[in-house]
């Protein structure tokens, strides 16, 4: 359903925030989070010209959410990597249909939207803080769990 560059946006913007404020190397976030390092470059490139993640080349430098992970939705990084794209008229250009979709297509678009509606009301921050035993992109269960 997703695109492989949403997971890989998702992968990485999970590490940093795991790490922020701290810039990370791309070769480490390639590391930890099982993208291939080439791939990833470009993946970063599209969320910095969407604001996401700021680029600081040289020492010291490296890869960092440009918002904290409070104010960063899923949805957010979902639309700078591959837009989420709503049907608003019918896809087979059915004239007699035009932006009256039939009850599938209607269907599938109201799908859309709730995904849509649970992506912008979730946090990168409210991920990581969730009490699911698995933690974001680490091996073993949460130290807390009881």
């Amino acid at each position: 359903m997703f695109s492989q560059t949403v997971e890989y946006a998702l992968r990485a913007v999970v590490h940093l925030a795991q790490h922020a404020p701290d810039p990370q190397k791309t070769n480490d976030i390639a590391a930890a989070t099982k993208v291939p390092t080439a791939y990833l470059s470009k993946v970063l490139q599209g969320l910095k010209a969407r604001q996401i993640v700021t680029l600081q080349r040289g020492i010291g430098g490296g890869v960092a959410l440009a918002r904290p992970a409070s104010q960063l939705t899923i949805l957010d990084v979902v639309n700078a990597v591959d837009p989420i794209k709503r049907i608003t008229t019918c896809p087979l250009d059915l004239q007699s249909h035009g932006v009256r979709l039939c009850a599938l297509h209607r269907k599938m678009d109201n799908a859309i939207f709730e995904m849509e509606k649970a992506f912008q009301s979730t946090t990168l921050a409210e991920l990581l803080a969730d009490g699911n035993l698995s933690v974001p992109l680490c091996e073993g269960e949460r130290e807390d769990a009881g």
